[in-house]
């Protein structure tokens, strides 16, 4: 890692949430690479999270497309009013994904913006489930029944979906259309759901290997970490960035980090 950052895995198996406001962060599935013993084959799949705004709960209804007159913009604001799925995890991961859904009382209907971190089969593979829901994969945006919209998303240009939360360009692995989630003002302070930006915690062994344009992934991983207080990685654990030079950590994770449960006024999944 760079100079002055470590970082530190998270040990606790999904489905786990880290509780904010405006939005809390859920991570349903985790992600895995696991290298196969005969020709270089590796078993995969991608990490699926959740965000959640504040005001979501069962009762709550998905806000509908806005206008035909509006921009990106305004429908992308208009759609983190609901829930947000990044990334779906591959095909063969269908039934796992209903169920992660399912076991927190939410229906692939609730579900009002998909975002795809880049175009690879296990990380949108069950964007057929969410036929409701407006799909920003890489840097392309539609509402539902096809409608797409310009966007001016860049490196130098997030797409703010809403208060302290953002689509980052983060190219390298796929290309020059990856994209990450970043939701600032969690209990761990800015999370940010990367995809294959980081493969997993360690990965600087392998990660090049896999990149289709390293300068620009080295780029998107310094900026990460740069600000990023807990990253989700597409292939393992979510782990922390400690910054050497910052105040010793007094935040105790069993305290912030929860199991999803049901409570009556604030963003939580439910069971």
């Amino acid at each position: 890692m760079s100079l002055g950052v470590r970082t530190e895995p998270l040990r606790r198996a999904p489905p786990l949430l880290v509780p904010g406001g405006p939005y809390s962060v859920a991570v349903l599935l985790r992600g895995y690479a696991e290298p196969q013993a005969v020709g270089g084959a590796v078993l995969a799949d991608g990490s699926v999270t959740l965000v959640l705004p504040q005001t979501w709960g069962p009762a709550s209804s998905r806000p509908g497309s806005p206008p035909a007159g509006d921009g990106a913009e305004a429908a992308l604001e208009a759609a983190a009013r609901g829930l947000i799925l990044v990334d779906t995890g591959g095909p063969w991961a269908r039934e796992a994904l209903l169920a992660a859904l399912a076991g927190q009382g939410v229906a692939p209907g609730d579900v009002a913006l998909v975002v795809g971190t880049h175009g690879h089969s296990d990380h949108i593979g069950n964007l057929g489930l969410f036929p409701g829901a407006a799909l920003l994969v890489s840097h392309d945006f539609c509402l539902p029944g096809g409608r797409y919209l310009p966007h001016g998303l860049s490196e130098g240009r997030p797409l703010r979906l809403g208060p302290g939360l953002e689509v980052w360009a983060t190219p390298g692995h796929g290309g020059q259309r990856d994209v990450s989630v970043v939701v600032a003002g969690t209990a761990l302070g800015t999370v940010a759901v990367v995809g294959d930006v980081f493969e997993r915690d360690g990965d600087e062994d392998s990660w090049q290997v896999l990149s289709e344009d390293p300068v620009a992934q080295e780029r998107s991983r310094k900026r990460v970490l740069s600000t990023a207080d807990l990253v989700v990685p597409g292939h393992g654990a979510p782990f922390r960035v400690i910054r050497e030079a910052s105040q010793p950590e007094t935040t105790s994770l069993e305290n912030v980090i929860q199991k999803p449960r049901v409570q009556d006024e604030e963003p939580t999944l439910h069971r």
